[in-house]
């Protein structure tokens, strides 16, 4: 299950994007599969499972399943990490799914598109001091200007004092080297940030400031924020909007403040009920997770643990559909909530 963090976070909002508002990138059929062994009939992990989304500028959208759903795998796919299967990426416009690896680290959409990662002291070279490391992307990607003054500005913008650039990781505290972690992802300017559980390593008092500071820097700069997240608490303070993954699809997905007042998927349901203190009574959930290598394309990827499935969730794979009575953003993919 989701692991909810401690207490209230007090995180300002920042202003919703424009329903209308075009995408700024967008994934259609996007699929993610594992060859496991050789041979042509070799089996097949599929990670992630004809995945339509879509992320507006501006949008904070968070990103949430338990361990193994293929969330992680989603946001690499979208940071062209890793070459999708099937399916195609837009992004500002430009098919980026469809560009060779070598033709997108060397595009402008390279620079747009920035991660913070989850353990900033796995992520940084401990052989760079803070300078250097924040340096890097500019350096690589042959951004123009001054790269000094670069540094110092994103350095300042997240409040990270200048006595601290000149040090390495082991000698900068963890939320020292978180915020390393975020300005290496400003410097190059980006217009999506891809946040893959970026304060599940920091004390929870240093999670509180963190958040503040993402927050402030998404309504400063206008960013678009997919969180990656275990964390219901902080995906319900810091995003618009809620996207449920489980074995790879989408099961629900709309505006955080509906889904988390009324979740229609029974397994978002679960998930829900066990934040302690959410008055929720807890829904656990029987039976196993079902393979997700080589799964049945005709049957529910939650059939065998969901409470309200029955016989013919396993003949027909549901697709995401507006819920009655709730917004139209809100969309759940279920057979019985559909009737």
């Amino acid at each position: 299950m989701l692991e909810p963090v401690a207490g209230e976070l007090s995180v300002p909002p920042a202003a919703p994007p424009a329903a209308e508002a075009a995408p700024l990138i967008e994934a259609k059929g996007l699929s993610k599969r594992f060859v496991l062994g050789r041979g042509r009939n070799a089996p097949r992990l599929h990670a992630v499972d004809a995945v339509d989304l879509a992320l507006r500028r501006g949008e904070s959208v968070g990103l949430v399943g338990e361990s193994g759903c293929g969330k992680s795998t989603l946001s690499r796919l979208l940071a062209r990490l890793l070459d999708p299967t099937e399916g195609s990426i837009v992004f500002e416009g430009i098919d980026v799914g469809a560009m060779p690896a070598r033709t997108f680290a060397t595009s402008g959409a390279r620079a747009r598109i920035q991660l913070v990662f989850q353990d900033a002291t796995d992520s940084l070279d401990p052989r760079q001091t803070a300078r250097d490391a924040i340096a890097e992307p500019a350096i690589r990607l042959g951004l123009p200007g001054d790269v000094e003054a670069r540094v110092r500005r994103v350095a300042d913008e997240v409040g990270l004092p200048p006595e601290l650039l000149g040090r390495f990781p082991h000698q900068l505290s963890g939320g020292q080297r978180a915020r390393v972690g975020i300005a290496r992802a400003l410097a190059p300017e980006p217009s999506l940030l891809i946040l893959d559980e970026p304060t599940a390593a920091l004390d929870v008092s240093v999670q509180a400031v963190v958040l503040q500071l993402l927050a402030r820097l998404r309504r400063e700069r206008g960013l678009t924020y997919l969180f990656v997240s275990h964390d219901l608490n902080v995906v319900r303070l810091l995003c618009d909007r809620v996207v449920v993954m489980y074995l790879g699809r989408i099961v629900e997905e709309g505006p955080a403040a509906e889904v988390f007042a009324a979740p229609g998927h029974p397994y978002t349901r679960a998930l829900l009920s066990a934040i302690p203190g959410s008055g929720r009574t807890p829904e656990p959930l029987p039976g196993e997770v079902r393979s997700p290598i080589d799964p049945d394309p005709n049957a529910c990827r939650f059939h065998g643990r969901c409470p309200i499935g029955d016989a013919s969730c396993a003949k027909a794979m549901p697709v995401l559909r507006p819920v009655s009575g709730g917004h139209a953003a809100h969309r759940v993919a279920c057979l019985k909530v559909h009737g």
